[in-house]
This record gives C-alpha cells, sequence and structure tokens, in this order.
C-alpha cells in the first residue's frame, strides 16, 4: 500500500443530479433517508473515512434544497442542469479537481458502501492505473455486466439496455464505484458519444476507451453485494434502511449492548450506547440520543435526541424528546419528557407525567399525573398527584419555582410565575398564586359543607306520590 504522505491526494465525486423518478416525491431522491440519514450523508461519510480531503457532489434537481442540506465547508457543489447520462454528470467536475488525485466516483444513492472498500478501491487504483468495483449477483437485472481480460482486469463494460443475449446471461456485474485518474480520466470522457440506447454519454463507455488505449483498470469484487445496492423506490429505500438498522444493532451488540429482539428494535445512525445496557423489544432510538452504561430500555420506549447517563431506567411506553437523564434516575411508565425537560441523579418520573423545559434536582419526584412545564424543582422535592403548573397566560410563559424538600400536595394548581420555598407545603387541591415562603404550608381551597341526611332525603325526593 502506498503512504498516504505520497500517494495523490483522494477526491471523491458523486453523482446525486437525477430527479428518481420512480421515488414519486417532490423530495430530490438523496435526501431521502435511510437507517436514520440522508442517503447522500451515508456516501460522503464513507468517502471522508475512505481519505477524501474534498468532496465534489454533482446536483441537479432540487439543487438548492441539497446544498441547504449539507453546509459542509470540504463540499464543492457544481451543477449539471442537463442529465444527459454519467459520464457527462462527472465532465462537470474537471474544474472543481485541482492537479492530481485519485478520483472516487460514488453515486449520491447508495448508502451501503463502506469506509473500508473504498479504501481498498482507492489502494487497487493507486497502485496501477484505475480500478472498479464489481459484485457477482444471482439477479442481476438492469445492471451493466462486466466483460473481463484474460489477465483479470476489465475488458469492457456493456449497459443492460445494450447486452446480447449471452452477455445479459453474465452474473458479475458493475457495482458503479469506481477510482480513477485525475486530469487523465477527463480526456477520455472527452471523447465520448451518445452511441447507444439512451442516447446518453455513460462513464462506463470511458472506461472501455481507457481499457482499449492500454490502461489497466483492476477489477475489486464486494465483499458484500449490498454494498452496491443502490435506491430506486420507495421499497429499495426500505430494504436500504432494515439493512443498515440490522447493521447498526450488530455493531452495538458486539460492543456489549444487549438488544433482546434485534428484529424489532430500531436503533439510527446517530445513536451512541454504552456497555451492559438493556434494550428491550419495540424500542426506538433515534437522532443524537446518547444512553449511558448500565441502562436499562424497556418495551416501547422511544427516544429522540436524548441523553441517558449511566444505570438509569426507562420503563415501558416513555416518550423522551431532547431530555436529559441523570445517571440512576427512573422515567415511566407512560411519562413524556419533551424538548428542555432535565432530570438530575437519582431523580423519579412516574406514569402519566408531562415535563417540558423543566427540572428535577437530584432525588426529586413527580410520582404520577402531573405536568411540569417551565418549572424547576429543588433537590428531594415531592410532587403529588394531578399537579399542574400552569405556565401560559394565554399570551406568555410563565416559569414556577419549588424549592429544595418541598411537598407539594395531590391536585395542586401552581399559577405561574409563582415560588414555592425550601421544605414549604402546599395543601392537596390548592390553587397557589402567591409565593409560599421556606417551610410553611399554603391552603387555598372552598370551605367544606356538610348536609346531613343527604342521601336519605334525596331517595326519599324520588319517591312515586302517593294518589
Amino acid at each position: 500500500m502506498i503512504p498516504a504522505a505520497v500517494r495523490p491526494v483522494r477526491h471523491a465525486v458523486v453523482l446525486a443530479a437525477g430527479k428518481g423518478t420512480r421515488m414519486r416525491s417532490a423530495r430530490p431522491k438523496v435526501l431521502h433517508e435511510a437507517g436514520g440519514r440522508p442517503l447522500l450523508a451515508w456516501v460522503l461519510a464513507a468517502a471522508r473515512a475512505a481519505g477524501c480531503e474534498r468532496l465534489t457532489v454533482i446536483v441537479g434537481h432540487g439543487a438548492e434544497e441539497v446544498r441547504a442540506a449539507f453546509p459542509a465547508p470540504d463540499i464543492d457543489w457544481v451543477l449539471q442542469s442537463e442529465q444527459r447520462g454519467t459520464g457527462h454528470a462527472l465532465a462537470q467536475a474537471r474544474d472543481a479537481v485541482r492537479g492530481a488525485a485519485t478520483l472516487l466516483v460514488l453515486s449520491g444513492d447508495v448508502p451501503l458502501l463502506a469506509a473500508e472498500t473504498l479504501a481498498r478501491l482507492a489502494a487497487a487504483a493507486e497502485a496501477g492505473w484505475g480500478a472498479m468495483a464489481t459484485a457477482t449477483l444471482d439477479a442481476p437485472g438492469t445492471l451493466g455486466r462486466v466483460i473481463a481480460a484474460a489477465d483479470g482486469t476489465l475488458a469492457r463494460i456493456v449497459e443492460a439496455a445494450d447486452a446480447t443475449a449471452e452477455e445479459l446471461a453474465l452474473r458479475r456485474v458493475n457495482a458503479g464505484i469506481y477510482a480513477l485518474p485525475a486530469p487523465e480520466i477527463f480526456d477520455f470522457l472527452a471523447r465520448l458519444t451518445p452511441d447507444n440506447a439512451k442516447g446518453e454519454l455513460y462513464l462506463t463507455d470511458a472506461l472501455g476507451l481507457a481499457a482499449a488505449s492500454g490502461r489497466r483498470l483492476e477489477l475489486v469484487e464486494l465483499a458484500e453485494p449490498a454494498e452496491g445496492w443502490g435506491v430506486n423506490d420507495r421499497l429499495d429505500l426500505a430494504r436500504a434502511d432494515a439493512w443498515l438498522v440490522a447493521a447498526k444493532a450488530r455493531a452495538l451488540a458486539a460492543a456489549g449492548v444487549t438488544i433482546l429482539a434485534p428484529e424489532r428494535v430500531r436503533i439510527e445512525a446517530e445513536v451512541e450506547i454504552g456497555a451492559d445496557t438493556l434494550v428491550h423489544p419495540d424500542v426506538f432510538l433515534g437522532g443524537r440520543t446518547r444512553i449511558g452504561s448500565g441502562c436499562t430500555l424497556h418495551q416501547g420506549a422511544w427516544l429522540r435526541d436524548t441523553e441517558v447517563e449511566d444505570g438509569a431506567t426507562i420503563e415501558p411506553y416513555s416518550v423522551l424528546d431532547g431530555a436529559r437523564i441523570g445517571a440512576g434516575c427512573r422515567v415511566g411508565p407512560f411519562a413524556r419528557l419533551r424538548p428542555g425537560a432535565e432530570l438530575a441523579a437519582g431523580a423519579r418520573v412516574g406514569n402519566f407525567v408531562e415535563m417540558k423545559n423543566a427540572r428535577l434536582g437530584p432525588g426529586a419526584k413527580a410520582g404520577h399525573l402531573t405536568y411540569l412545564g417551565d418549572a424547576e424543582v429543588g433537590a428531594r422535592a415531592n410532587i403529588g398527584a394531578g399537579v399542574v403548573t400552569c405556565n401560559y397566560d394565554g399570551a406568555a410563559k410563565h416559569r414556577t419555582e419549588i424549592g429544595e424538600g418541598a411537598f407539594v400536595g395531590s391536585d395542586t394548581m401552581l399559577v405561574a410565575p409563582v415560588r414555592v420555598g425550601a421544605e414549604a407545603t402546599t395543601a392537596a387541591g390548592s390553587v397557589i398564586n402567591k409565593d409560599v415562603p421556606d417551610g410553611a404550608l399554603a391552603i387555598e381551597r372552598g370551605a367544606q359543607r356538610l348536609y346531613p341526611d343527604w342521601t336519605r332525603r334525596r331517595r326519599r325526593g324520588n319517591q312515586p306520590k302517593k294518589g
């Protein structure tokens, strides 16, 4: 292998200009997601991991939308205003490629490609002239067939639309992934003519010209044929998504995470989970969720962009979105923690509790049937059943503060802005709209009235009158 210090610069060119007609979507195909990332994001990540210092993306349909989704400084964007085939698409990158380079030519709708495969492909090209990836498939379908020379290098590629019956019987196909030398490949692209069934300029024809001119193109077989899967329609997208999710589960299991039913769990690309965490069936983990070590996620838990520290437990069917859960906390079952919800170490949220932009201090508890919005709850405070922080007055949000060790009785309405002091108590059923000093008891409810013999009199009153 050529040392990185002396090898040519690696520069990825990603072809992403197609409309994706079979997706039946207004959204550009490369922005559809699989495994929790846009298709194009997987391709760019693999290219970077394979050592590409620059990335050029050829865009066409939905160019501005695609560009806006990837504001990275290492990407050059080139517009292919007229889509005339893969050879025409790559030719558009000529001005973006500066000096000698190994071009990794990729498709923006092939998300399963591994960085290791790209590095192997680039190394094969750098040891000779160029290289292309191939795959041997049981049912090659409409993919281009690869014709090898006697020495195992490329002789030519024939597109399925132009292939003879004998050529269509071949099972080795072009995976559509290449490592090619710049600037020389652009000279072969300039010689292309649209003499084919589709009237397009094929990159594969340029490779055929190179091979006929004595240039060696090594054929690099994919270790896993799925790496070459392209996404052309919604079923392809579902297949790629399932493959990526399964691969994520395998990687986590290899790192020490127990996933009891991997086929019933969805864990997306950016999620991180520490060792010895237990994941029960039907759990969803998405976005930039981070789970610590030794945690337990029970059945049906749904977490997105949430941080869970070591030793915490998420009970069944709890929904956490943009929340932060401290070490040793317990959440749920059936809790909902919205963005800005935070539990400090050892805090507890029970069933049918909702939190939004609110914090429970260390050891604080909200056991059941409670809404805490725009609130700060001190350490060891106890929030009774049915407590509501009335944080919105119809025009603006207001905060509620509950001090350390406070006891908020069941069915208390806390009309913000309001403060309940440290070690203070509110009686059950109270409507609290004034601050409660530290250590005080606040009671606000109507006087109880008694009507003796009410039941007996009511029943007598309902009896029919005698005639």
